[in-house]
C-alpha cells in the first residue's frame, strides 16, 4: 500500500530474531526512527543494526518506549499479551507484526499458506511449481526468509509464496493474499493460545481480507479447515487425499489428478512422489491445487512434484544402519504431526519424543504406538509427561541427551525396524529451534554409523 509511510515516525520493533531484524532494516530504509528491543542482553546482529542507525534496548521491553512510539512491530515469538505490548495497545499505539508491515509495501501478489502441519513442505513445493511454470517467485515467511527482506525485490510480476503461522496471522490487519490456503487444523500452540478456538481464529485471519476475486484453497479431508475457508468471500478450490470431491486436486487410480466437469486430468503418478508418508502426499496435493489456481500448467506441476525430494527435518531419511532406518521428522512439533509420522511405519518402530510441551492430549498417541508395538525414548522437559501418558501401552525409557537417545533407540530397534525422531513438542528446552534438534539427531546417527564401522 503506497500510502503507508513511516518516514520520521518513532517505531519500536519488539523481538530481535530474524523477522525483527528484517523489520528493523526495512523500517530504517523507509525513513523511520527505529528502536529494537529484546529480552536477551546481547544480539549477534547488534553491530550491524547499530551501524544502520537502529537504537537497541536489550534485556527488557521497556513499557515507556513502546507506549511512546508511533508504531510497534512485534516479532512472531513475542506473545500478543506481552505486558509492554499490551500497554502500548491500550495507549492507542498501533501494534502490527512483521508480515503485516512487509505486506503493505509489496508490489507483487501474495500466495499465503498456513495450517497446523505441512506448511513448509507445501510452501517450498508450491514455489518450485510456480518457478517451473516460468513465474518470478520469492519464497519466504515462516519458512525461513522474513517477508520484510523481500520488499526491495518485489515487482508487480513477483509472486510471493509465504508460509504464515498463527503467531504471524494474529498481528495482521490489512494482509491480503491473492491465494490463501488452510492445509489443516488441529490443536497446537496451546501454551500460547488460550484454547483451540483462539488458535483457529488466528488461522482464519488468512482469509479475512480476501474478496470474490481471490482464491481460498482448502483441505476437503478436514471439515473444520474447509468450513473456515468457506466462511470467507473468496472462491474455494479443494484438495483431498481421501474425501470424494467433484472438482479440485485428488488421487485416483495411483495418480494425482485434477478433477473437473470434463473428468480427471492426470498430473503425476503417486509412485513418482519421493516424499515419505501419506500425510506428505497431502502436501503435494495442496501445492498442486495452489499452483494450478495461480495459473501454472499441468506439466510444470508434474515436473516439480516428481523432482521434489522434500525438506530437511520433514520425514527425512538419514541413514540405514544394520538394517535399521533412521528418519528425522524434527518438524513434527505437535501431537497430530507426530501421529501422522508414526502412522507411516509398521512394527519395529522406536520413536524419540519430547521437548517443551505445547499442550494437547498425549494419550491420543497411545493406540497408534501400541498397534505397532512401538517403544519410546523420551527426552527433554516433557519426558515425565510421556512416561505418564504412555505407561501400560508401550515401553518408555528416558534419555538426558540426544546422544543417549539415539543409542538407546538403536539398541531397542530390531533388524528391519525404524528409529523416528517425531518429538510432538517444541525444541526450546534443549535446542535453539527444531532445525538444531534435527541436526543434532543426524550428527548422532552419523557418529553411530562411524562406530559401527
Amino acid at each position: 500500500m503506497s500510502e503507508f509511510t513511516v518516514r520520521g515516525r518513532r517505531v519500536a520493533v519488539v523481538g530481535g530474531a530474524a523477522s525483527g531484524v528484517a523489520a528493523a532494516r526495512l523500517l530504517v530504509e523507509r525513513g523511520a526512527a527505529v528502536t529494537l528491543t529484546d529480552l536477551r542482553p546481547a544480539l549477534d546482529a547488534a553491530a550491524d543494526l547499530a551501524a544502520l542507525g537502529v537504537s537497541l534496548a536489550l534485556g527488557s521491553h521497556p513499557e515507556r518506549l513502546l507506549t511512546g512510539s508511533d508504531l510497534v512491530v512485534v516479532s512472531p515469538g513475542v506473545p500478543a499479551d506481552q505486558p509492554s505490548v499490551a500497554a502500548a495497545r491500550a495507549a492507542g499505539v498501533p501494534v502490527i507484526g512483521e508480515v503485516e508491515l512487509a505486506s503493505r509495501w509489496l508490489r507483487g501478489r501474495v500466495v499465503a499458506i498456513t495450517g497446523t502441519k505441512g506448511k513448509s513442505t507445501t510452501t517450498a513445493l508450491t514455489g518450485r511449481m510456480l518457478e517451473a511454470a516460468g513465474m518470478r517467485v520469492l519464497v519466504g515467511g515462516n519458512i525461513g526468509t522474513p517477508l520484510a527482506s523481500q520488499v526491495s525485490a518485489s515487482t508487480p510480476e513477483t509472486v510471493h509464496v509465504v508460509e504464515v503461522s498463527s503467531f504471524q496471522l494474529e498481528t495482521t490487519d490489512t494482509f491480503h493474499p491473492w491465494i490463501a490456503a488452510l492445509l489443516n487444523l488441529t490443536a497446537d500452540h496451546l501454551d500460547r493460545h488460550a484454547n483451540v478456538e483462539e488458535y483457529a481464529a488466528a488461522k482464519a485471519r488468512i482469509f479475512a481480507r480476501q474478496t470474490e476475486r481471490d482464491i481460498a484453497v482448502a483441505n476437503a479431508d478436514d471439515p473444520r479447515a474447509l468450513a473456515i475457508a468457506g466462511a470467507g468471500r473468496a472462491r474455494i478450490v479443494c484438495f483431498a487425499r481421501d474425501a470424494r470431491i467433484e472438482a479440485g486436486i485428488t488421487v485416483a487410480d495411483g495418480w494425482i489428478v485434477e478433477r473437473g466437469a470434463a473428468g480427471d486430468t492426470r498430473l503425476v503418478q503417486t509412485s513418482e512422489v519421493r516424499l515419505i508418508g501419506p500425510h506428505l502426499l497431502a502436501d503435494v496435493l495442496a501445492a498442486a491445487a495452489i499452483a494450478r489456481a495461480a495459473g501454472a500448467g499441468s506439466d510444470a506441476v508434474a515436473r516439480a512434484a516428481a523432482s521434489f525430494a522434500g525438506l530437511e527435518h520433514a520425514m527425512e531419511l538419514v541413514a540405514e544402519i544394520r538394517g535399521v532406518r533412521f528418519v528425522n521428522d524434527s518438524k513434527a512439533t505437535n501431537i497430530d504431526a507426530a501421529r501422522q509420522a508414526i502412522e507411516t511405519f509398521g512394527r519395529g518402530l522406536v520413536v524419540i519424543m519430547g521437548g517443551r510441551f505445547k499442550g494437547g492430549d498425549l494419550r491420543l498417541l497411545r493406540p497408534v504406538l501400541a498397534s505397532r508395538g512401538a517403544s519410546v525414548v523420551a527426552i527433554g522437559e516433557s519426558a515425565p509427561l510421556m512416561q505418564e501418558a504412555f505407561n501400560g501401552a508401550v515401553d518408555v525409557r528416558t534419555a538426558a541427551t540426544m546422544t543417549e537417545a539415539v543409542r538407546a533407540a538403536m539398541a531397542a530397534a530390531p533388524p528391519g525396524g525404524s528409529v523416528l525422531l517425531a518429538p510432538a513438542c517444541a525444541s526450546f528446552d534443549m535446542f535453539d529451534n527444531y532445525a538444531a534438534r534435527g541436526r543434532a539427531f543426524k550428527d548422532e546417527v552419523a557418529a553411530l554409523r562411524r562406530d559401527e564401522g
